[in-house]
């Protein structure tokens, strides 16, 4: 009687950190080669720097600092990171998505999350060149001194862009097409903006809508690296705000977002 070999089990094969690594070094390439998104959200915030350093830098506003590191570059770092966050990451999943790159990603072991994985991170690669930028510039150039407190500094900055790519995620998953991504981050980039103090401080606003932008992310992520940096401390309201956008965002992006 002969015997029946039984074929060995087929083990599924599962994407490791080096499959990760190799999606980001893809996603830094399509970065790369997005000229707008990535010359704009690094130029314009510098631009905006090298045009107001020269009268901030003389004002001594607190703690013995400067306007120009108290108000102008909080704005400008908070600007980089919520220009990546909120409108080019979103049109980057938008585009992957209507061209059904993540459906297609579904059926095999990378799955799309990878691909959402590697895109933030890239784009997080990208802001943290764009902080590293305007940082250099304001340290070498116009003598900006360094942050009161590093290690309060750095967790605000890591709060800031978790609540920046949580918004971010928000836009990605409601956005159809890639163009209406951009179109929606730009609004809503423009909207935060407007009533963080984007264009010409929160006393320049009514009170109640100085008092909503406070808390809504962009004017939070301001007042909260302007008071990490000058050794103040941060602000309950501020702490909330981008809290609450965090978790809104996940909640929110893991409801509506489809991969098709």
């Amino acid at each position: 009687m002969s015997q029946v070999s039984v074929p060995a089990p087929v083990t599924a094969y599962r994407p490791g950190v080096r499959s990760l690594v190799t999606l980001i070094g893809c996603e830094v390439k399509m970065v790369l080669r997005d000229t707008a998104g990535l010359v704009v959200p690094l130029g314009l915030p510098l631009l905006i720097l090298l045009t107001s350093a020269g009268s901030a830098g003389g004002q001594v506003v607190a703690n013995g600092r400067t306007a120009l590191e108290v108000f102008v570059l909080p704005l400008v770092l908070a600007m980089v990171v919520a220009m990546i966050g909120i409108i080019n990451m979103p049109s980057f999943l938008a585009y992957y998505r209507r061209s059904g790159i993540l459906r297609r990603l579904a059926v095999t072991p990378a799955s799309p999350g990878m691909v959402l994985a590697a895109q933030v991170i890239a784009s997080v690669l990208q802001a943290l060149v764009g902080i590293a930028l305007a940082t250099g510039v304001a340290f070498l150039v116009f003598g900006v001194g360094a942050p009161a407190d590093i290690g309060v500094t750095l967790g605000v900055f890591v709060l800031v862009m978790a609540a920046m790519y949580a918004a971010g995620m928000i836009v990605a998953a409601v956005a159809p097409t890639p163009n209406s991504a951009v179109a929606i981050g730009l609004v809503f980039f423009f909207l935060v903006g407007a009533l963080g103090g984007m264009f010409g401080g929160p006393d320049a606003l009514p009170a109640p809508l100085a008092t909503i932008g406070g808390w809504l992310p962009f004017g939070a992520a301001v007042a909260a690296i302007s008071a990490a940096w000058s050794g103040t401390a941060v602000g309950a309201a501020q702490l909330v705000g981008l809290g609450t956008t965090v978790v809104v965002g996940v909640l929110v992006a893991g409801l509506l977002f489809r991969w098709e």
